[in-house]
């Protein structure tokens, strides 16, 4: 029960003293109405970046974003994989926990991973479940269009919001050929249209649109009620996502043409890291100033003088020639007198 003592009690969708206002999944599917002209409108764009962690959670929160998305790309961006196929649902589930702990204001969605949901809708909603309750997910991401209509129904009627994901379906990547532009023939653009109204129709708040041509994200988000979020998919949609790492600059090598770095965050990081261990090996850091002050009377240690270098080869040469120093044989640590223990 909602009582008056729960943690943002008194305003709905969170809140509370000194705390912003929580995005819901209802909220962002409110933006988009129709209007008059019979023409569907946004009334704010959807802001969505992709999160793994509490420390880069934090950052994204406090910029503005709509929606953080812990997605199964965590398996390319976070561990290093050629694919998002291997990711499991608990993996997403401990992304999610990080996630949600630095998100005050953004809402919180988990991917569900390759083979989390496709056997059966009873299965889709059992992971579901397993994302929202261990996960500290608000919603939940799924692949597919019309194919996994029922699945979406069976989720939203148990009261977990779904997201939608339609056009370049990564976890489906093999049968694709590869990561693939989709949308390119009038079949498949079509197909894409009948995708995203079987998911409106299942109840879906909000679909993603990958790697489709500008025009197929156009006539899609025309052709649904709920907001379309592009990657790849031009600037028609009602919102735009991408990958944090590849928008910070934090991904080396190439990046999808869609991707614009807002940053070089790489380079900084090299460089800082680079500087931090000039500093270790000439001893400049820690500097007094990143030391605790000495306990009363007792006076600071004298700073440590750096040996030159033919300081150094005396001193080795020094120790070469004293021998190894050993350990007390076994024997004579057998012939110690015992301790004795006296009891208290």
């Amino acid at each position: 029960m909602y009582g008056s003592s729960s943690p943002g009690a008194g305003a709905p969708g969170g809140g509370g003293a000194g705390r912003p206002r929580k995005v819901t999944a209802p909220e962002l599917r409110a933006r988009k109405t129709l209007g008059d002209d019979g023409r569907f409108t946004t009334s704010e764009r959807i802001v969505m970046v992709t999160a793994y962690d509490f420390t880069m959670a934090r950052l994204l929160d406090r910029a503005g974003v709509d929606v953080m998305l812990v997605g199964d790309s965590l398996g390319m961006v976070f561990q290093g994989r050629d694919s998002t196929i291997p990711v499991t649902l608990d993996e997403v589930c401990y992304h999610c926990r990080a996630v949600a702990r630095g998100a005050e204001r953004a809402h919180v969605v988990g991917d569900m991973p390759f083979m989390s949901y496709q056997i059966s809708p009873a299965q889709a909603l059992e992971s579901a479940g397993k994302l929202v309750k261990d996960g500290m997910a608000e919603s939940v991401k799924l692949e597919g269009g019309a194919d996994y209509a029922e699945h979406t129904r069976r989720i939203v009627r148990a009261g977990i919001p779904v997201m939608g994901h339609v056009g370049l379906l990564p976890q489906s990547m093999h049968a694709l050929g590869g990561f693939k532009v989709q949308g390119k023939s009038d079949a498949e653009a079509q197909r894409i249209v009948a995708d995203a109204q079987a998911l409106e129709d299942a109840g879906a708040y909000a679909i993603v649109l990958e790697a489709v041509p500008p025009d197929v994200a156009a006539r899609v988000t025309a052709a649904v009620s709920v907001p379309t979020i592009g990657i790849g998919a031009g600037p028609e949609c009602d919102g735009q996502v991408l990958v944090c790492a590849d928008m910070l600059g934090l991904t080396v090598g190439r990046v999808p043409r869609f991707v614009k770095r807002y940053a070089e965050l790489g380079e900084a990081v090299s460089q800082a890291t680079a500087a931090f261990a000039a500093e270790v090996r000439s001893q400049a850091f820690p500097a007094p100033e990143h030391c605790y002050a000495p306990g009363a009377g007792r006076a600071a240690p004298s700073p440590r003088a750096v040996p030159s270098a033919a300081e150094g080869a005396a001193r080795a040469t020094e120790a070469e020639a004293s021998g190894p120093r050993h350990p007390p044989s076994r024997t004579r640590r057998l012939l110690r007198p015992p301790i004795k223990l006296v009891a208290s």
